[in-house]
């Protein structure tokens, strides 16, 4: 009798030619595309930056369009890094004010501004645009739904479905 291991953990090398390796790369690549096409859009609209309008968008959609720090930190779908830097540029420019915690002098809020409102939805034409032409336009019905029912598997159980958290017009 032969005594065959069975592999419970992943493997830790991957060749070039592997399928997981080379979806990954296309997922990255896909991305990076995409945010790249994004971003040079609202640039030429002279408008904020997509990491910007993720934090404004984060703000709007919060009770009280205002949150924590840390929590803010924590909702924004593009990037943590740089989060004090990238809220001192937006309160610099009258899009975000921070507010003290009462309870709490070491936390910070940091609130969404009237100003800020109008600069989110003055973007929002060119950010649905850029979401429609450089993603959605190239695929199927049948391509947004399976890629949308592939990529929740990868979600944490307790991941906050987008879907819900979409405003009207379909942006997150």
């Amino acid at each position: 009798m032969t005594d065959v291991a069975i592999r419970t953990e992943p493997p830790t090398a991957m060749t070039q030619t592997d399928p997981g390796l080379i979806a990954w790369r296309t997922f990255l690549q896909a991305h990076a595309t995409v945010v790249r096409r994004i971003e040079a859009d609202l640039e030429a609209d002279g408008l904020p930056s997509l990491a910007d309008l993720d934090v404004l968008l984060q703000l709007a959609q919060a009770p009280e369009r205002r949150l924590r720090m840390s929590e803010l930190a924590d909702e924004v779908l593009l990037s943590r890094s740089g989060m004090t830097r990238r809220i001192d540029r937006l309160e610099a420019a009258g899009y975000v004010a921070r507010h003290e915690c009462s309870a709490d002098r070491r936390g910070a809020f940091a609130g969404l501004t009237e100003q800020g409102m109008e600069r989110l939805q003055s973007a929002r034409p060119t950010h649905v645009r850029g979401i429609m032409a450089h993603f959605v336009s190239k695929l199927s019905a049948d391509d947004l739904a399976a890629l949308r029912q592939t990529l929740a598997k990868v979600l944490p159980a307790d991941a906050t479905d987008l879907t819900a958290a979409c405003s009207e017009d379909g942006t997150a």
